[in-house]
């Protein structure tokens, strides 16, 4: 069975890895590196700036921060220490057949994907606390997140699945600590 599901999530990496073009590679490329995102970390927190007090917004502050290390730091443990899986473009039978957009792709281990964790988790918490005054915020959010996830595989870094869990692991991390930064606000009465 688990034989099975390694196996068609390595042909749907090289499915969705070989749809990409040159044409799109530059896009993938921006998209994917974190570095890019600043600016939209940077309007993110000036719409919790905007809807939150400013004890409640560096409180707040201080719970994104845990959560990124959460999330963060339980990617490396899977990747390094419980999962090993190598990424597919350190095997060298899929490095024949997929395109690599990029020089170097990451690690040795893959599963699962930081990049999906932590911008699912960024895109639940985000959504949870800014739903109410600004209504569309959700649906960029995790569009946003989702096309990270896609970013990864595109540019041959990261497996269907490797994705899928990152996706998994950040939307619940994102969930529990938001009702974290809930239960400190209530807590600390901050509101």
């Amino acid at each position: 069975m688990l034989d099975q599901l390694v196996q068609l999530d390595t042909e749907l990496f090289i499915f969705l890895n070989g749809l990409g073009s040159e044409t799109w590679d530059q896009f993938w490329l921006i998209y994917t590196n974190k570095i890019n995102w600043i600016p939209f970390y940077v309007i993110l927190g000036y719409l919790m700036f905007k809807r939150l007090n400013t004890k409640m917004f560096v409180l707040t502050l201080v719970v994104i921060v845990l959560m990124i290390s959460f999330t963060d730091q339980g990617t490396n443990l899977f990747k390094n220490v419980l999962v090993k899986r190598l990424r597919p473009c350190h095997v060298p039978d899929i490095m024949e057949v997929m395109r690599l957009v990029r020089s170097w792709c990451g690690g040795q281990h893959g599963f699962f994907s930081g990049h999906s964790s932590n911008s699912m988790a960024i895109a639940i918490f985000s959504s949870l606390l800014l739903k109410d005054k600004y209504k569309y915020v959700p649906y960029v959010l995790i569009i946003w997140a989702l096309l990270m996830g896609y970013s990864r595989i595109y540019v041959g870094a990261h497996y269907p699945l490797d994705v899928l869990c990152g996706f998994i692991f950040g939307g619940l991390s994102g969930f529990g600590f938001y009702k974290l930064d809930t239960y400190l606000q209530s807590r600390f009465q901050l509101k």
